[in-house]
């Protein structure tokens, strides 16, 4: 759905340039191995490529996105050499097509809350309740997902939205965001009521100053189960990199976003 944000554009500008700026580490070498990571990493992705780089001296370059989209890429010959995704079937479906250099690693367990901008009447509640009481009262007209076609986190959203019955109801208000750093900064523009976005992004300090959420039951919908993996142009520095988000000091960082590490 496209969506014009009107007087608020300037704050939803600013919003999107401090998520797509911090994604951003320290400048690496030009030969410096790509790393494509799903758009709930954002934060934690920095932290830790910057921890690694202070312990090897080695530099990745990370970009984020939809995890949809960098399967597309990668099937049209991307030069990624780690792929961390949002979704573990995206990767089984590349390694299945001989793209990748195994079946890869789980890395992460994710969760999704529904944000609301400060100010809003929107009254963030892990039941949902207050967004289905404003909804049957017509008074929600713009709520942001990440486009569920190719964003895992979008399709958890649906599933959280259809569990609860909402689905159908909420349609005229959805703004869909190319990805979920995107949908959170729909979510969080002033213009939106909220919106449904990774818990990751919520604890960002970044994005809680915007705003206040509530952690959404996680059997509503489908576990997010990350799973990242060496593509098959991976050098030594991409394998050194795969091998430190296993390591204490990158699950550390990655518990403080949120998420739950696989053997949890």
């Amino acid at each position: 759905m496209r969506v014009s944000f009107g007087l608020g554009q300037a704050h939803l500008a600013a919003l999107l340039a401090t998520l797509l700026l911090a994604a951003s580490p320290a400048p690496a070498r030009a030969d410096a191995p790509l790393v494509a990571a799903a758009s709930d990493l954002q934060f934690a992705i920095e932290e830790i490529a910057a921890a690694f780089t202070a312990e090897t001296g080695e530099r990745v370059r990370i970009t984020t996105g939809s995890t949809g989209n960098f399967a597309r890429q990668i099937r049209a010959g991307a030069p990624f050499e780690i792929f961390m995704a949002a979704d573990e079937a995206f990767i089984a479906d590349l390694h299945a097509e001989g793209l990748t250099r195994d079946a890869g690693d789980l890395y992460a367990i994710g969760r999704v809350v529904l944000m609301v901008p400060h100010g809003a009447a929107l009254v963030p509640d892990e039941d949902l309740d207050t967004l289905a009481e404003m909804l049957e009262a017509g008074q929600i007209t713009r709520f942001a997902i990440a486009n569920p076609e190719h964003a895992p986190y979008g399709m958890a959203a649906r599933q959280v939205l259809v569990t609860r019955g909402l689905w159908e109801q909420i349609q005229p208000a959805l703004v869909l965001g190319e990805n979920v750093s995107q949908a959170a900064a729909f979510a969080l523009s002033g213009n939106a009521d909220g919106g449904i976005i990774a818990w990751s992004l919520a604890l960002a300090p970044q994005v809680a100053a915007q705003g206040s959420y509530a952690l959404i039951p996680e059997e509503w919908h489908e576990p997010l189960r990350q799973r990242m993996v060496l593509l098959g142009g991976a050098g030594p520095v991409a394998e050194a990199f795969y091998a430190y988000m296993m390591q204490p000091a990158a699950r550390e960082i990655m518990a403080r976003y949120g998420f739950a590490l696989p053997e949890e």
